[in-house]
């Protein structure tokens, strides 16, 4: 028996293939969403979300994304919850393996995120959400006027602290070297700001707390020190993880293995676009992720009219 055919198939159910669904649906267009897990993603998990427009008093993540998710059904948009194992994209109609079986389409977007790279360490899992937290930009409101800490030494490390300095009262940065990896610009404005306290040479060995997070454990990795820091949040920024490992090297990546894509968001296989926290851009927000969402829906229909 023939597969079905689709127009979109999009890869990934948080808010940035939610949005190309709704955007695709809308506009009359075939469409079947692939998720492996939650739909809504990372923001279907997270607390409350207070810099999305529209909601002034702060919206739960995941009242959001099932929102998201009603809109993009109520346009016709069909779901399958499975794992994508493989994209083979040769040819004008691609083919997407999942544990579920095969399915085909005209079109491809992929919309898999990028996960944060854990510490790894006791009292992590138990107070995400709860003091532990991977996004300044996100949570930082949170912790006005009080002392937090983040952990890393490279330009994302650093620029969340200068963020957070504008709100906390007082930073720890915690690095495992004795330099930090950040751009020399921004190495320089950590330094000068007064805030901002370095912690050289160290790591976090435990998160501490009892209903919420109140103190870290660090530990001098050349003296094997270990102190107790007392602090109501900390921020992780000890990389990212695009969750591309299943795509063939015919998707052009970075080195740090995001896609890379055009101005239009196609990428360097004709008839398969990236959207979201899977693609490399500089910030990584609900809001950025259905901005590529919305953006995407003019580069496929315009190969789909073509094809």
């Amino acid at each position: 028996m023939a597969l079905q055919e689709y127009d979109v198939l999009i890869i990934g159910g948080g808010p940035a293939g939610l949005t190309a669904a709704i955007y695709a649906c809308r506009a009359g267009w075939k469409t079947l969403l692939i998720e492996k897990g939650t739909f809504g993603g990372q923001a279907a998990s997270t607390d409350i979300i207070e810099n999305y427009p529209g909601f002034p008093a702060g919206v739960s993540g995941f009242e959001l994304m099932m929102n998201f998710y009603q809109q993009a059904s109520r346009f016709g948009c069909e779901f399958l919850t499975a794992e994508v194992s493989a994209l083979s994209s040769t040819g004008k109609i691609k083919k997407v393996i999942t544990g579920e079986g095969e399915v085909v389409g005209k079109t491809v977007v992929l919309a898999t995120g990028a996960l944060p790279r854990e510490l790894g360490v006791k009292g992590e899992k138990e107070f995400h959400g709860k003091g532990v937290s991977y996004c300044a930009t996100c949570d930082g409101f949170f912790y006005r006027d009080k002392k937090v800490a983040v952990v890393g030494g490279g330009d994302a490390a650093v620029k969340e602290a200068l963020y957070l300095a504008n709100i906390v009262q007082e930073i720890v940065l915690i690095h495992r070297r004795d330099t930090l990896r950040a751009d020399k610009i921004l190495a320089d404005k950590a330094f000068a700001t007064p805030k901002i306290k370095i912690c050289w040479n160290t790591v976090v060995d435990e998160i501490k707390g009892e209903h919420k997070l109140n103190a870290l454990t660090l530990r001098n990795v050349k003296t094997q020190e270990r102190k107790e820091v007392a602090v109501e949040g900390v921020f992780l920024y000890v990389g990212m993880q695009p969750n591309t490992e299943f795509l063939g090297e015919e998707l052009q990546k970075n080195r740090q293995g995001y896609l890379v894509t055009a101005e239009n968001l196609a990428t360097s296989v004709t008839g398969v676009f990236a959207i979201g926290d899977c693609r490399q851009k500089n910030s990584r927000q609900v809001a950025t992720a259905v901005g590529d969402g919305a953006l995407v829906l003019a580069a496929v229909e315009e190969y789909l009219q073509q094809a």
